[in-house]
C-alpha cells in the first residue's frame, strides 16, 4: 500500500469515529474538504447503518456532487436510494447532473422512477423525462441538456455574461455553442477566443462555422469513435433539423468506453467480466447455459473423431497429435477473432475493411501456418524418424491454422452484418468450433498417406 492510499484509510478511519460520535461539524468539515471521488469510495466503504448517518449529515445537493462520480457503475445504487427518504432522495436526483440522474433512473423499476420523478419540481422532472425516452447506447441517452448557448448576433461582452450567468449549472464552459432564433446549431466559439477577443467583438465574427456534431440517434460508439478522432472535450448533440439537444462530454465517454470494452470481454470470454463479486451460484448459472451449448458442438468433434475410430486404430500414433493441432488452431482462432472485433470497432470505412481484414487474416493464416508446420514438420520427422509423418502433421497444421484465422474474422463479420454484437462470437465459440475443422482436416490428410506410417 502506498503513501496516498496509507493517508485515506487513516482519513477514512477518522471520519468513521466522528460519525459514531456524532460529531456533525468534524464530519462536515473533514468530509467536504476530499475530492468528490475519495467522498464516493468512503460513502461505498460504509454499511447500511453508517450511510443513514451521512444523510442526516449532508445535504441533498451535497451527496448529489458524489453521486455524479458513483452514477449507476455501483451495483449497490438502488440499495442506496432505497433507504434513503424518497423525498431526499428525489432532492439528490434534482441536483445531480441531468445525464448521470437518468443514469441512475434508468436502473430502476417504473414504479420507483414515477414516484421519484413525482416528488421533483416540474422544471427537473421535465428535463429528466425529455432523456429518458431516448433509446440506449444513443448520443440522446448519454447527452446532458446542462450546457451553455448564445446568439450569433451579440457582442463577446453579452456572451461572457451570459456564460458567467450559466456556469454554475453547465456540465462544461470550455465551449459554447452558437444557434439561430430556431436553435439550430450555427457555430461554436471557445472560452480561449471569448477571452482574447475584444468584448465589442461579433459572436458571429469570433465564431467557428464549421463545428462537428452527432445526431441523437447516432450509437454511441460512433460518438466515442468521435471523440478519439478529434480530441474534443464535448460534443453538440442535434435532431434531424439541426436543433440543438444537448451536449456529450468527455466523462461520458470515457465511461462508454469502459463499458463497451467490458462487453467486449465479456464477449469474447462468454461470461460477465464485470460480475467479479458475483454470487458462486448466480455466477454458475449464467455460464452453463453457454458452457451445455459449447459441450454439445464439443460432442460433435468426438463424434467426428469416432468416424475416423479405424484409421486411429490402425495408425495409433495420429492419436499423439491431436490435441497438438486443435490447440494451434484454437489459439489462432481466437487471435483472429480479438483482431477482427477490434477492426470492427475501430473502422469508419465497413465495406472495404470487410474484404481486406478477411484477405488479410488468410495471408496472415498463410504465413503463420506455413512457419508453424515446417517447425513440427522437421520436430516430428527427428523424432519419430517418419517425415512423411511429419509432413501430415505440417500440412494439417498449415490448413488448421488458415481456416481458423478465417473463421475468426470472418463469423464476427457476418454477425455485424446481421446486427449482432460481433463480440459474441466468444473465443470459446471459436476454440470448438476450430477444434471441429481441425480434426477433419487432420484426419482427410492422414488418410491420404496411411500406408507411410501404419504400425508407427
Amino acid at each position: 500500500m502506498d503513501e496516498n492510499q496509507e493517508e485515506l484509510e487513516a482519513h477514512f478511519l477518522q471520519l468513521r469515529e466522528e460519525l459514531h460520535k456524532n460529531d456533525l461539524q468534524d464530519f462536515r468539515e473533514h468530509f467536504l474538504e476530499m475530492h468528490i471521488y475519495d467522498q464516493g469510495q468512503f460513502y461505498q466503504s460504509l454499511d447500511s447503518e453508517e450511510r443513514q448517518l451521512v444523510y442526516s449529515y449532508l445535504s441533498p445537493k451535497e451527496l448529489a456532487d458524489m453521486f455524479d462520480v458513483i452514477e449507476e457503475d455501483d451495483e449497490h445504487v438502488e440499495e442506496y436510494l432505497a433507504e434513503m427518504r424518497p423525498r431526499y432522495a428525489a432532492d439528490m436526483l434534482s441536483e445531480m447532473y441531468t445525464d448521470n440522474a437518468v443514469d441512475i433512473l434508468n436502473e430502476l423499476d417504473k414504479k420507483q422512477i414515477a414516484k421519484y420523478l413525482s416528488l421533483m419540481d416540474t422544471e427537473h422532472a421535465n428535463e429528466i423525462r425529455e432523456l429518458l425516452h431516448y433509446e440506449d447506447d444513443t448520443a440522446g441517452s448519454i447527452m446532458t441538456t446542462e450546457f451553455v448557448s448564445i446568439v450569433a448576433n451579440q457582442t463577446v461582452r453579452s456572451a461572457m455574461y451570459v456564460l458567467k450567468k450559466e456556469a454554475q449549472i453547465a456540465e462544461t464552459i470550455y465551449y459554447t455553442y452558437v444557434v439561430n432564433t430556431d436553435n439550430q446549431l450555427v457555430g461554436v466559439i471557445s472560452l480561449r477566443d471569448l477571452i482574447i477577443n475584444d468584448d465589442d467583438t461579433m459572436v458571429s465574427d469570433a465564431m467557428s462555422e464549421r463545428v462537428i456534431s452527432v445526431n441523437v440517434g447516432d450509437d454511441q460508439e460512433d460518438v466515442a469513435q468521435m471523440f478519439r478522432d478529434y480530441d474534443f472535450l464535448a460534443l453538440p448533440v442535434t435532431d434531424y433539423e439541426d436543433r440543438l439537444l444537448g451536449i456529450v462530454t468527455v466523462d461520458d465517454i470515457i465511461d462508454v468506453i469502459d463499458d463497451e470494452a467490458a462487453s467486449d470481454y465479456s464477449g469474447l470470454a462468454g461470461v460477465n467480466v464485470e460480475e467479479v463479486d458475483e454470487n458462486p451460484i448466480k455466477a454458475a448459472s449464467r455460464r452453463l447455459p453457454w458452457l451445455i451449448t459449447l459441450l454439445f458442438l464439443g460432442m460433435t468433434t468426438a463424434s467426428l473423431i469416432n468416424h475416423y475410430e479405424a484409421l486411429v486404430s490402425e495408425a495409433s500414433i495420429l492419436a499423439v497429435f491431436i490435441s497438438l493441432i486443435t490447440g494451434t488452431a484454437g489459439n489462432a482462432g481466437t487471435q483472429s477473432l480479438a483482431v477482427a472485433v477490434r477492426r470492427i470497432a475501430i473502422s469508419d470505412d465497413k465495406e472495404n475493411g470487410f474484404s481486406k481484414l478477411i484477405v488479410g487474416e488468410i495471408l496472415t493464416g498463410l504465413v503463420t501456418g506455413l512457419v508453424t508446420g515446417v517447425a513440427i514438420f522437421a520436430i516430428v520427422g527427428i523424432w519419430k524418424h517418419n517425415f512423411v509423418l511429419g509432413f501430415v502433421i505440417g500440412t494439417a497444421m498449415l490448413a488448421a491454422i488458415t481456416v481458423a484465422n478465417l473463421a475468426g474474422s470472418l463469423i464476427p463479420m457476418v454477425m455485424e452484418k446481421l446486427g449482432f454484437d460481433p463480440a459474441v462470437a466468444s473465443g470459446p465459440f471459436i476454440t470448438t468450433l476450430s477444434d471441429l475443422t481441425s480434426v477433419l482436416i487432420y484426419f482427410n490428410i492422414a488418410s491420404l498417406f496411411m500406408e507411410h506410417f501404419i504400425g508407427s
